[in-house]
């Protein structure tokens, strides 16, 4: 018998999945209970907020793994790592998966809980950007500048991979972050 920490655990990484491909709306209270494994009862027992408390755990922990990846890939100033990560992301997911939090922080931004979770997943990875940044030798106030273009530029580029099924934006952002790059640090 699975113990309520992990079904509530198995619950969260399920809504993860489900809402990172779907979206809010369009992923419902018995799909989310049925591809969790658990019980009908269990989603309120273990998230009283129903599935907007759900939603915003779920995307907290996908803003954590995130920033968890961004830190490990950017730990060795490769900021083409990230780009291939993401890149590989796309090609496994046939281009279902692009940004963990996207697609619900524009389904679902009326929800406050919602709206927190998904600026607490980009905050934290803006400072993990800015903080590569520092480090390639760009003033703290610049880097945190440059953060919000990368992370921006990031964001637009994996939404039109993914629309288009083509790497191209993501590609095309890349070189432009590494041309940046050199010109700033230089």
């Amino acid at each position: 018998m699975a113990r309520r920490t992990d079904t509530r655990q198995r619950m969260i990484d399920t809504a993860a999945d489900l809402f990172h491909t779907q979206g809010y709306h369009a992923t419902g209270l018995n799909q989310l209970v049925s591809a969790g494994g658990a019980p009908k009862g269990s989603l309120y027992f273990h998230f009283p907020g129903g599935k907007e408390q759900l939603a915003a755990e779920a995307l907290a922990r996908s803003g954590e793994q995130l920033c968890e990846a961004l830190r490990a890939l950017l730990a060795d100033d490769d900021l083409d790592a990230v780009f291939a990560a993401l890149e590989q992301n796309l090609i496994d997911s046939d281009f279902q998966r692009g940004c963990p939090l996207a697609t619900v922080a524009l389904d679902a931004a009326g929800s406050e809980r919602i709206r927190e979770a998904c600026v607490s997943g980009y905050s934290s990875w803006h400072a993990v950007i800015a903080e590569f940044l520092t480090r390639q030798g760009i003033k703290k106030a610049r880097a945190r500048e440059l953060g919000t273009v990368a992370l921006a530029s990031i964001e637009g580029a994996l939404l039109l991979a993914k629309i288009q099924r083509d790497l191209a934006p993501l590609r095309a952002v890349a070189k432009h972050l590494r041309t940046t790059l050199e010109k700033e640090s230089a």
